[in-house]
């Protein structure tokens, strides 16, 4: 749900963000739009723990990038977007230089967010969407409740393509992380 109608940006995100008033919020932006969404419990860090494993894992024998956990990405090229997901992969190729210590003004390669009991799935599609549209190459919306991954891509057209995968599948990295697989089983042991 958006928080107000004034048009924020980044700027503005990093100060409540720095203002203990705002301490143990979490926000993030679309077009200018401010969202505040629900602290994460103790499943969501469980998976967004073994995500991040699995993916450093992966870059300690395939240095292509580095993995991180709420970061800040924006697109460079816009200041009204700024989102935070909660593991993501950027490719070395794609890190600015030098390294700003905000937000990254580079989206991440790869994206993941986890579903908390309070989102629906149209917020879940409308955060992908984002993502996709500003320079995301891959989009992984973890479902605990459906115990699966929607794995969210740009289809022909622009348009959000996503496709389901339950506990017996394996996630692929596609062309983002070449051969990188995962049970999807691993995330909800």
């Amino acid at each position: 749900m958006a928080i107000q109608q004034k048009l924020y940006t980044v700027d503005d995100l990093w100060a409540m963000e720095s203002d203990p008033a705002f301490e143990d919020r979490y926000f993030y932006l679309i077009d200018g739009r401010l969202y505040e969404d629900e602290m994460p419990g103790r499943k969501h860090g469980l998976i967004a723990i073994e995500l991040a494993f699995r993916l450093r894992l992966y870059t300690a024998e395939h240095p292509v990038g580095e993995v991180t956990g709420e970061v800040g990405f924006h697109p460079p090229e816009s200041r009204h977007t700024a989102l935070l997901p909660d593991v993501a992969l950027q490719r070395f190729e794609n890190l600015p230089d030098p390294l700003p210590e905000g937000y990254v003004p580079q989206m991440p390669d790869l994206a993941v967010e986890i579903q908390s009991p309070s989102d629906s799935q149209r917020k879940m599609r409308h955060k992908a969407q984002a993502y996709l549209e500003n320079g995301t190459a891959l989009v992984w919306l973890v479902q605990p409740e459906r115990r699966g991954v929607e794995v969210c891509r740009v289809g022909e057209g622009g348009d959000l393509q996503s496709e389901f995968f339950g506990v017996e599948d394996t996630l692929s990295g596609e062309d983002v992380l070449p051969g990188f697989e995962l049970e999807v089983s691993r995330l909800f042991a």
